[in-house]
């Protein structure tokens, strides 16, 4: 039955004393005038707002626990309405004859009514009358809302009688939700208690099925809003999953059920109903409730407004707060989330465990009974609901195996795991520390992770929410809740693990052949397939400890391997994979890859076709486990081409002195297709002397023939510049070409122009033909990772370039006008870093540069190389979030390798400086000058 807070709780002392001389300030400007000016009552209730307000702030500041904050500044608020209900009631608006009619009472809602409230929430308030709203009491209510508005508080408010009250709490149950909260403030005491009691006659009647069902679709659906993860790296405190809300939402539930005021009541074994949590669990409620209202408190305080989600550039500065500083290789900011992750991970816990508990008790039992099936009596378990729990005479604590084999049940018979099991497994998970080299525990848990019904990740992600996982495996313990402080991520390093095995699961059942169809066929073609799991389960697994995550971590799986009961070839194939795991990606995505210098080492590093197919399968379950937005179609494409041509080298297709053989073969179809549209022996002649070997190894026919057309004409028409676009959904970019005389500093023009169109450049090849024209591809996208394809847009672009090439804009003045970074990103910090090689092909230099992405940054960069005297023939751009990741193939003006240390050097110095933002750039230039 739904229960109300009567009564306030007991008020502040210092509230008392507060609200005490603001009585007597009122008392004594009035004297024995009645009236005084609203501006002087308003300056004394102001400052009294004030003093509340700073010693709430000073004494949560000086170590107040967030719920005891929240508490205190309700009940000080209490007092400030209470002052104003009596002052406005008696002095500004004096009875005369008071007739029942004209009775009011003001109740607190929402937050305010559960005797909670952070610094810049609402006051929500009920003004409540027995029948119709008289004209005095319409009086009085206006006074007091305008004047608590121009106290500058935010109210939310309704006033009602008594039968609208219980009508519009029959029809809506979010106005039922808040009249559960309702919690007498001032005022005529008995309209509030008739209220009260026909409230609850009126819950008891309605029952709480519909109540039940009510906040549970709110609750889905404001996850869905949300996210629907409680892993998201920049979280809501009160709204996320895992939040204050959803604590909010069983505390209703058990209010509605056992009528209690307060969460610590749900353990009193004297409730009609019995104890609906246990102390343990009161304890963690607790412990949840009052980091969240810190974190809540914090977040208030730190940005003057009503502020729920932790973005980026605010986590160091509320962690710090908080007193989170660097341990070991962590920054205080990761240990800041860390605990936050872990918490919401509690309040997770707390809503699987408890509500089905609740709502036994709200909704009785089941009306059908299910009998256990011999099969699962015989493993020991029983079934409650028709899911599945342990036996009576079964337990967890002297049993810690059916941890396991609970899970493996629930998966043969296709049946959920009892709430009170999932309880039992979270206060029990520890045991699971004894089974670590039980080979029974490690053959169970391989079979959960490897699946052959292919849904591992469903068993892994309860073995990580119950606890289980961290303590069967001690290194998965220390990524719980771990963030990587990037705006890249967006789950914690677990959650990312378990998504990304979830992926695996999809491609195996052939949910993604639309997106990764090679991945797709070729999954069901692996033979290490227990090897490919436990490596993506430990590919992350060493994040977070300072030194190379894929090394550390190809140690944790030769330890690992042996003990979860792989073969000494899984194990190593599984360490392999895990030490590799980012080299496919890091080649497609930063290395030209029509370089058969950059294959055959990549060839020469994975051998065998079969660590090939493994190393795809993972790298596109871990790319699309980042975040469905970070795949797109063009890292398809490039993952698909750079598996086809290693794979062709490993079937012994491709060697260095058949690269003559392959421009050939290039240059003839090139003809024949020139042929087939009927162009002249000569015309084909002519196009066929443009292009170096570098340029026919970089295209396909179909794109030669292209490109001949282009320079036909352009020459036909005299053209100094023609600009062409081809959108390619396939690939989810657009290709612009750019035909014009070369020149130093061209690239640098085109990547600015391209900058202020607004395009994201995701790749180019640059190419001077024989005679002096340089004929520069580039594929962009826009900045949803699709095709830059509005026709407007690209026109607009053509155009930019054009007065690009022309002089007529001044590029870097344009640039810095442009749209600076998200404000909230700033904390995150991207050290510059150039890496220069030379190994990495046979004829050019390879520059990698790393930078915190900006508009310009590709322009800057290399007008910076231009500067050098380098000659640019292809760059690969890569965003992670707010970091860049530029690799440029360069040559300098003789055409050569660079590969004199002091050019080197001078080429590292220009780039640093050209990666610094640019107000700095400025101070610099500025210092060099005066100096």
């Amino acid at each position: 039955m739904g229960g109300l807070v009567a009564t306030a709780d007991a008020a502040d002392p210092a509230a008392r004393v507060v609200c005490a001389d603001l009585r007597a300030d009122l008392e004594s400007l009035h004297g024995t005038d009645s009236a005084i000016p609203r501006d002087r009552a308003l300056a004394l209730f102001r400052r009294a707002l004030g003093r509340i307000q700073a010693d709430t702030k000073a004494r949560f500041e000086a170590g107040l626990r967030g719920l005891d904050a929240a508490r205190l500044l309700a009940s000080r608020m209490d007092e400030l309405v209470r002052t104003l209900h009596d002052w406005v009631n008696e002095r500004v608006f004096p009875p005369g004859i008071v007739s029942s009619g004209e009775a009011l009472a003001v109740a607190a809602t929402g937050g305010f009514g559960r005797g909670v409230l952070a610094p810049f929430s609402d006051l929500d308030l009920l003004f409540i009358t027995p029948w119709k709203e008289t004209p005095r009491n319409e009086q009085v209510v206006e006074f007091m809302l305008y004047f608590l508005w121009d106290l500058g508080l935010k109210v939310g408010h309704a006033t009602r009688s008594v039968d609208e009250c219980i009508v519009q709490a029959r029809n809506d149950q979010t106005v039922r939700t808040s009249l559960l909260d309702a919690r007498f403030l001032a005022g005529d005491r008995a309209v509030f208690d008739a209220f009260a009691e026909r409230f609850r006659a009126d819950c008891a009647r309605a029952g709480a099925a519909t109540f039940f069902a009510a906040k549970r679709a709110e609750r889905a659906e404001r996850h869905r809003r949300y996210g629907d993860s409680a892993f998201l790296l920049e979280p809501n405190v009160k709204d996320g999953k895992g939040g204050l809300r959803d604590l909010q939402t069983l505390f209703w539930m058990m209010r509605h059920t056992a009528g209690i005021t307060r969460f610590e009541d749900a353990a009193d074994p004297s409730l009609p109903c019995g104890p609906l949590m246990t102390e343990d669990e009161v304890r963690v409620w607790r412990r949840a409730a009052n980091f969240l209202w810190a974190v809540r408190f914090h977040l208030h305080y730190a940005t003057g407004r009503a502020e729920e989600r932790l973005t980026f550039d605010l986590q160091p500065v509320i962690g710090a707060a908080m007193g989170y500083t660097r341990h070991g290789a962590q920054q205080g900011v990761e240990r800041f989330m860390k605990h936050y992750f872990l918490t919401v991970r509690e309040v997770g816990r707390l809503t699987l465990t408890i509500e089905p508990v609740v709502a036994r008790v709200a909704l009785g039992p089941p009306a059908v009974r299910h009998e256990t099936p011999p099969a699962l009596a015989a493993q020991g378990f029983a079934l409650e609901e028709g899911k599945i729990t342990l036996a009576e005479d079964r337990s967890f604590a002297t049993e810690p195996l059916l941890l396991f084999r609970i899970l493996a049940a629930a998966r043969d018979s296709g049946r959920e795991i009892h709430p009170l099991a999932l309880r039992g497994m979270v206060q029990h998970a520890r045991r699971a520390a004894a089974l670590r080299h039980d080979p029974q525990a490690n053959a169970l848990f391989l079979d959960l992770l490897c699946s052959p019904k292919a849904d591992g990740a469903t068993w892994l992600a309860t073995m990580n929410l119950t606890g289980l996982l961290g303590a069967f495996i001690p290194d998965w313990r220390r990524i719980v809740g771990q963030m990587q402080f990037d705006s890249y991520h967006i789950y914690t390093v677990d959650e990312h693990t378990v998504e990304a095995v979830r992926v695996l699961n999809q491609l195996e059942r052939g949910e993604l052949a639309a997106i990764a169809p090679v991945a797709t066929a070729l999954i069901g073609q692996l033979q290490s397939r227990r090897a490919l799991y436990v490596a993506m389960l430990l590919h992350d697994i060493a994040k977070g400890r300072g030194g190379d995550h894929s090394e550390l971590g190809a140690q944790v799986a030769q330890e690992l391997g042996p003990r979860l009961g792989l073969t000494a070839e899984e194990t190593e194939t599984a360490s392999w994979l895990v030490l590799h795991h980012l080299v496919l990606s890091q080649t497609a995505f930063r290395r030209d890859i029509d370089d058969p210098k950059t294959i055959l080492d990549l060839a020469e590093l994975v051998q065998s076709p079969e660590r090939l197919r493994l190393l795809l399968a993972l790298t596109v379950a871990d790319i699309r486990a980042v975040s469905p937005k970070v795949w797109n179609n063009w890292k398809a494409t490039l993952l698909r081409e750079i598996y086809w041509r290693v794979a062709e080298v490993l079937a012994g297709g491709l060697n260095v002195p058949e690269r003559d053989l392959r421009v050939a073969r290039a240059r003839e179809a090139a003809d024949a297709a020139l042929a087939a549209e009927g162009w002249s022996e000569e015309d084909r002649r002519r196009f066929l002397s443009l292009g170096y070997p570098a340029y026919w190894l970089g295209f396909d026919p179909a794109t030669h023939v292209r490109h001949a057309r282009i320079i036909r004409e352009a020459e036909a028409s005299g053209s100094r510049l023609t600009v062409t676009t081809s959108v390619l959904p396939d690939r989810g970019v657009t290709e612009v070409t750019v035909y014009t005389t070369d020149h130093p500093g061209l690239f640098s023009k085109i990547a600015g122009a391209l900058a202020l169109a607004g395009a994201s450049i995701v790749d180019a090849r640059i190419h001077t033909m024989t005679d002096g024209m340089a004929l520069d591809t580039f594929w962009i996208q826009d900045v949803s990772g699709g095709p830059f394809d509005a026709p407007h847009r690209l026109a607009r672009m053509s155009v930019l370039i054009e007065q690009a090439l022309s002089g007529r804009i001044r590029l870097a003045e344009e640039i810095r006008k442009a749209r600076p970074p998200s404000p909230r990103t700033r904390a995150i910090h991207v050290p510059p870093r150039v890496v220069i090689d030379n190994h990495a092909s046979a004829t050019h230099t390879v520059v990698e540069v790393n930078g915190r992405d900006r508009p310009g940054l590709l322009h800057d960069i290399t007008a910076a190389m231009s500067e050098q005297g380098l000659q640019i023939a292809s760059a690969h751009v890569t965003t992670f979030g707010v970091r860049a990741v530029d690799v440029f193939y360069v040559k300098d003006v003789f055409g050569l390798k660079i590969e004199n240390e002091r050019k080197l050097a001078q080429l590292k110095e220009a780039l640093l400086a050209a990666l610094e933002p640019p107000a700095q750039q400025g101070a610099e230039a500025v210092e060099r000058s005066a100096a």
